[in-house]
């Protein structure tokens, strides 16, 4: 039997580009930074999101059945720490510059990119929920200065990978 901590340990030599994932309503705006974000389909362009379910954010996601994916660039350490933190949702959207698309869920305005998405299914797995979130608007971001690097975690710590080249 694999022990958690064994995986934990190699997981974390799994490079992972680091995000923001945020929904909107009633109660709020709500948020959290995470890892486990990939893609599922190009058709219907589908991604696939996970989340603890001990989260204090998690019920929102719940209700809300909305979320965006900002994927962060390397100016945007700070916004992933705020997001990551004890802080109370409302100090944690005073990180960055916000909007919205489709759903309403916050978008980083200076993201690399941003998934405004519908949570069409939600499973549990041990203790994290995945949800399969149909995208319905995608964000670029304004910036092509051909500086742009994106913000990734490898080893317990961040790192800063490549440019996006401009045409």
């Amino acid at each position: 039997m694999i022990e958690a901590t064994d995986f934990r340990d190699a997981m974390s030599l799994l490079t992972t580009a680091v995000n923001v994932v945020t929904t909107k309503g009633s109660s709020g705006a709500h948020g959290f930074t995470a890892s486990a974000v990939c893609s599922v389909t190009d058709t219907p362009p589908t991604l696939l999101v996970c989340m603890n379910q001990t989260s204090r954010s998690h019920v929102h996601f719940l209700e809300n059945k909305t979320l965006s994916v900002n994927v962060l660039g390397a100016q945007h350490e700070p916004v992933s720490n705020a997001f990551a933190s004890k802080l109370c949702s409302e100090e944690r959207f005073q990180q960055g510059s916000w909007t919205d698309l489709v759903t309403g869920a916050p978008v980083l305005e200076d993201a690399l990119v941003s998934f405004d998405c519908e949570i069409e299914d939600i499973q549990q797995v041990g203790t994290h929920s995945v949800f399969m979130c149909r995208v319905v608007a995608i964000k670029r971001s304004e910036q092509r200065d051909g500086a742009d690097e994106s913000l990734v975690y490898f080893n317990r710590a961040y790192h800063q990978v490549g440019q996006v080249e401009t045409v």
